[in-house]
């Protein structure tokens, strides 16, 4: 009767490597940025300023990842800053599109609904990496969803029409929610098998090889 081999367990996190990076300093950065940008879309502009700061915000997110791998500086702290700016991002500007003064806001179940998420996926992502000893990188209906996010947010902003911020704010809520259910079917898998998965470079679940027999 052969033994089973028990599957290595992860009591604690990975080892975080360097925090301080050009690239972690793009994510850290988008961080601040934050702050100027909500004030912005609650005071309702200036507009130049306002834009300026967002279109500098997407480059840091476009480059950060891209300059840590060209200088071979990725780092479970930059998958943890990347991700973090975004939720941060996401609850802020929606939360100043809904409390400011100014027309077309954003409605609160939709606000709800994409702080709630990012909640969820921060302490399923939290569990995950106890469980998985690595922290995952974000799916592709992730990415998707903070991008339809960011379009939703631009709408209202310019002040596009009823019909076309409703579309916005319905399509996106979809994603959202697509996300949340593929998020976690990742989520069950990785607490059931634990390190004995494999990821792909998308953050996929790749299938489990069955050992092959000798006999």
């Amino acid at each position: 009767m052969q033994s089973q081999t028990p599957i290595p367990q992860h009591p604690s996190f990975p080892d975080m490597g360097r925090f301080w990076t050009l690239a972690n300093g793009l994510s850290f950065s988008r961080i601040l940025l934050v702050v100027p940008i909500t004030w912005f879309i609650y005071r309702g502009g200036p507009i130049g300023p306002m834009f300026g700061l967002i279109g500098l915000a997407i480059a840091t997110d476009f480059f950060d990842g891209r300059v840590a791998r060209w200088s071979h500086t990725v780092s479970e702290w930059g998958k943890v800053l990347d991700a973090t700016a975004d939720k941060i991002a996401a609850a802020c500007v929606t939360l100043a599109l809904l409390i400011r003064p100014d027309e077309p806001n954003l409605p609160l179940w939709f606000v709800l609904l994409a702080i709630n998420r990012d909640i969820i996926l921060t302490i399923g992502g939290l569990l995950q990496t106890r469980r998985l000893g690595r922290f995952t990188t974000s799916l592709w209906s992730g990415k998707i969803a903070v991008s339809a996010v960011a379009l939703t947010v631009v709408a209202a902003l310019v002040g596009a029409g009823e019909q076309v911020i409703e579309a916005c704010i319905w399509a996106t809520a979809g994603i959202m929610l697509y996300s949340i259910v593929e998020y976690a079917i990742r989520f069950r898998t990785i607490m059931r098998l634990g390190s004995a998965i494999q990821l792909d470079e998308d953050g996929n679940v790749l299938p489990v090889r069955k050992p092959t027999s000798t006999s």
